[in-house]
């Protein structure tokens, strides 16, 4: 038994002191200490600890199906037959979902899913994700060669950010981030060393995004690092707005100023569900803006199967479109995609599907537009009583959700809240969750995971709960609210 020791300490050849320091500094609040615990506490239920509640709720993370959102039968019919293709001989299977199943095996090694893609994916997946995006586009046109498919659209968010970060000390390369943010991107960078430009999004006027916040972050950043991209989350998450056309056009202008190149997360696109608001993607807007900018702003676009009506996200499924991209540049990335082989092709089969669903002369189309507006209808009335509910409460102010899957409501917390909070070295909303977690069951992620305005709190909850359970989760909220108040006012 040979132990190391230097100095009478244990010397691992992998310790806090050696490993890489940039993942030290990542941070992902949807998976952070908040939802460590309510893991915990599940198992305190299991095992007959007595608390004031039953069961722990999980509002922190856009998971629809572990929320009891059904899954859309013709999609599932059509994986089941990739999975398992003696299903195809089953006649309880209709015809749509066998053609498409057969047609996506002849593209796969072997006949089957169990076999590796080429890297970018499968081709006829590409080529039937370019005429998905051509026809929601108007038809402008998309190339296949210009779609790389991934592990959920976060894969190649990720690895466009790798492409993107170089440079050293003032010439690090900065990359625009909304505050609020989805944390994968503060992690990302943290992880690439690269530099984190936040720009505020404005909560008095909806979430929305003001040209001159994007001026002000980048003129001061170029004090310290070089600003090459600028990211966009539309519709907006942790945040829920949707933006209109006006402000991308805008957006994109100040892009082709600034010689920013534009990444934008579109993976909510749709669930839109406020009155007057509708997605436009920004590949859309940038060609009919006209060759003064479509033939020079640099665009790479993101899309998943995890959310809009689908909610599939244990398969992994996504892609990214590439728009004015240097060729040499492209035959980098497309050798970056080559390292890990190929995204999981169960994910790549799914993906297929919800760019080529049932048509109105198929057999499967009416219980497919059945199942898809019924759950973004559910999801758009989830949306409205959330902003209403929370509206009632004294000391929450909620925006009205106009997109995506979540609310980022404002807190006002006592003074004796907040230093109480300090003393125990928390954010003052992260006491506010842990407490809400501990006394209700109910676990929601504290505003400061996502990036706020200094002394603004909030939290980000779902919308996802059945409607039933919603009610019961809003309720909670509002008698814990009242009662916490209470005690430290």
């Amino acid at each position: 038994n040979i132990s190391w020791a230097i100095n009478g300490t244990a010397c691992e050849v992998l310790n806090m002191d050696t490993m890489n320091p940039n993942v030290k500094r990542v941070e992902y609040a949807v998976r952070g200490p908040i939802v460590q615990r309510a893991v915990q506490i599940e198992k305190e239920l299991k095992e007959g600890v007595e608390k004031p509640f039953t069961e722990v709720i999980k509002a922190n993370i856009g998971d629809a199906h572990a929320m009891g959102q059904k899954p859309i039968t013709f999609l599932r019919q059509v994986v089941a037959l990739c999975a398992y293709p003696d299903l195809l001989e089953d006649d309880k299977f209709p015809e749509d979902a066998k053609n498409r199943a057969r047609r996506i095996l002849q593209a796969c090694g072997g006949g089957s899913i169990g076999a590796y893609s080429v890297s970018p994916g499968i081709e006829i997946v590409r080529q039937d994700v370019a005429k998905y995006i051509e026809k929601r586009d108007g038809g402008i046109p998309s190339n296949s060669d210009n779609i790389y498919l991934s592990t959920g659209a976060s894969d190649a968010i990720v690895t466009m950010l790798k492409l993107l970060t170089s440079g050293e000390g003032k010439n690090r390369t900065g990359v625009m981030i909304s505050i609020p943010q989805y944390p994968l991107y503060s992690a990302a960078l943290a992880e690439l060393a690269a530099v984190q430009i936040s720009y505020y999004l404005d909560e008095d006027k909806c979430w929305s995004l003001d040209i001159g916040e994007l001026r002000r972050a980048v003129k001061a950043a170029r004090e310290h690092c070089n600003p090459r991209a600028l990211c966009i989350i539309n519709p907006g998450n942790p945040t829920g707005q949707v933006q209109s056309r006006q402000c991308i056009e805008d957006v994109i202008r100040f892009a082709a100023e600034e010689r920013l190149f534009l990444m934008a997360d579109e993976v909510y696109q749709d669930n839109v569900y406020a009155e007057g608001c509708q997605f436009h993607s920004f590949k859309k807007v940038l060609f009919e803006m006209g060759p003064e900018y479509s033939s020079v702003v640099e665009l790479a676009s993101f899309h998943s199967t995890s959310k809009c009506f689908m909610g599939e996200c244990g398969f992994r499924g996504g892609y990214m479109e590439v728009v004015n991209m240097d060729p040499e540049v492209k035959l980098q990335l497309t050798k970056l995609v080559s390292v890990r082989l190929c995204p999981p092709i169960p994910g790549q089969a799914l993906l297929d599907i919800v760019v080529n669903p049932p048509q109105p002369d198929e057999p499967s189309y009416a219980t497919f537009i059945k199942e898809r507006t019924a759950n973004l209808d559910i999801l758009a009335e989830k949306a409205k009583m959330t902003e209403q509910v929370l509206n009632t409460v004294p000391g929450i102010h909620c925006n009205p959700v106009q997109g995506a899957m979540y609310t980022f409501p404002r807190l006002s917390l006592p003074e004796k809240a907040i230093n109480a909070a300090k003393e125990k070295g928390q954010a003052p909303d992260m006491f506010y969750c842990m407490k809400l977690l501990e006394e209700t069951g109910i676990c929601l992620v504290p505003g400061s995971g996502f990036g706020q305005r200094d002394g603004t709190y909030h939290f980000r909850m779902t919308i996802l709960p059945a409607t039933e359970k919603l009610k019961v989760v809003l309720e909670k909220i509002r008698e814990f609210h009242k009662r916490f108040t209470e005690e430290f006012s």
